[in-house]
């Protein structure tokens, strides 16, 4: 079945559920990790986000197109392969989810302090994670629009390239930036935890970067290698 002939409300459900396991998942690994004294370790943190995120997109992709992330979704829109009146939509499904995750999160480990919210590290200047986020998610968004087929992420190729992109930043850039490349993700635990001091650039740099992203496609391909069809 291609994706569009799924109605809406099973495309944005499907995204509450993916963004939820994602975000429960990964966020789960970083509190079991924080509360245990490091008994994950930075290592099976980086490797539960990419095994989640392949999970997720075998698992949702050919309903929803398996988004989970906003800046995805904007960068989809940009690239003219999804409708700009579903955006909003599609966000707001994928915030719920991650609120949804967190709250459980928050119920089970209320000793955390974090709950995997997303900060720079110490000495880390605010403007440098700014920008390593911003390349994390143009890295991300150009392995996303050229293993898709419109706005569909779907099949072996799609999975394993976009969860072990994610595995990859999330282990070199984790212990600077928290590897976010989400503004979803940030979102959720830094409002449930409190820790709201650097969530404009988790907010921002995402979205900055998915969106050149697009526009280095433009660059290196036809014109239209961005539109569904192409």
């Amino acid at each position: 079945m291609s994706l569009n002939t799924y109605p809406l409300n099973k495309k944005l459900w499907s995204e509450f559920i993916g963004t939820f396991a994602m975000v429960f998942c990964g966020c789960g690994a970083m509190t079991v990790n924080e509360i245990t004294g490091g008994s994950i370790t930075h290592v099976g943190v980086a490797i539960t986000w990419g095994l989640i995120v392949m999970a997720m997109i075998y698992a949702f992709g050919e309903i929803s197109g398996a988004h989970f992330n906003p800046a995805v979704t904007i960068g989809f829109a940009v690239a003219n392969r999804f409708n700009w009146q579903n955006v909003p939509k599609y966000i707001l499904f994928q915030v719920a989810g991650a609120f949804m995750a967190v709250a459980i999160l928050w119920v089970l480990f209320p000793e955390s302090n974090s709950f995997g919210h997303t900060y720079p590290a110490e000495g880390f200047e605010p403007y440098k994670a700014f920008i390593l986020e911003l390349l994390l998610t143009f890295f991300l968004m150009v392995v996303i629009i050229n293993v898709s087929t419109g706005s569909k992420e779907i099949g072996t190729m799609a999975a394993i390239a976009v969860g072990g992109v994610i595995l990859l930043e999330a282990m070199f850039a984790g212990p600077m930036t928290k590897a976010s490349m989400n503004p979803a993700r940030s979102l959720a635990p830094a409002i449930i935890s409190g820790n709201l001091q650097h969530l404009w650039l988790y907010l921002t740099a995402p979205i900055i970067g998915a969106f050149l992203a697009i526009m280095s496609c433009k660059l290196v391909k036809d014109d239209n290698c961005c539109d569904e069809n192409c």
